[in-house]
C-alpha cells in the first residue's frame, strides 16, 4: 500500500494522525501536567501520555521497546496482533474480540510490535511515566536480530 493511499483512510484526518517511525499512524491525546521520575533513569517525565494508533492493511509496527510500561487498548476495526519480546520468548496476543480481550500490557523494556488483522486497527496506547522519544528504541543487538531471523523467520519483517 503506498503513502498516498494509506492516507486516504478517514481516520487519518479525522483525527489528525502523523506517520509514526515504527510504522502506522499516531496522534497524542494526552499529556499528564503531572511530573515524575523515571524509575529507569530518573529523568522527568509526565506522570502519563496517551495516543491513538492506527494500522492500515500491510503495515506492521516494528519490534520497539519503551522503558515504561504500555497498555493498549482496542477501539474499532480488525483484531490487532500484538507480540512482545522478554528473555527471547516471543509471545503473541490478539486483542478486538470478547474472546481474547479489548487490553493488554507491555511491561517496561518487553520488545514489542503488532500487526492488524484486517483492513485497519484503531487501538489507544498509555505509557506510565509518560512516553518520549528519549525512552524508545528499536532492536539494535546483533544476537537478538539473528535469534529472530533463525528461531521466527517468518517475525524477522518486524525488526
Amino acid at each position: 500500500m503506498t503513502l498516498a493511499k494509506s492516507r486516504q483512510h478517514p481516520l487519518i484526518e479525522q483525527l489528525q494522525m502523523e506517520p509514526h517511525p515504527e510504522g502506522g499512524y499516531f496522534r497524542q491525546i494526552f499529556e499528564s501536567s503531572k511530573q515524575v521520575n523515571s524509575p529507569s533513569h530518573g529523568q522527568p517525565r509526565p506522570a502519563m501520555t496517551h495516543i491513538y494508533f492506527l494500522l492500515l492493511a500491510g503495515q506492521i509496527s516494528r519490534f520497539h521497546r519503551v522503558l515504561h510500561d504500555e497498555v493498549w487498548n482496542f477501539y474499532e476495526g480488525a483484531p490487532l496482533r500484538l507480540y512482545q519480546i522478554h528473555q527471547q520468548q516471543l509471545r503473541e496476543q490478539r486483542l478486538g474480540d470478547a474472546a481474547h480481550g479489548y487490553a493488554a500490557i507491555v511491561p517496561a523494556g518487553n520488545f514489542q510490535a503488532a500487526e492488524t488483522t484486517g483492513d485497519y486497527t484503531l487501538v489507544g496506547c498509555s505509557v506510565a511515566p509518560g512516553f518520549d522519544f528519549a525512552d524508545f528504541s528499536f532492536i539494535e543487538e546483533p544476537c537478538l536480530k539473528q535469534w529472530i531471523e533463525v528461531a521466527h523467520p517468518d517475525m524477522a519483517r518486524f525488526i
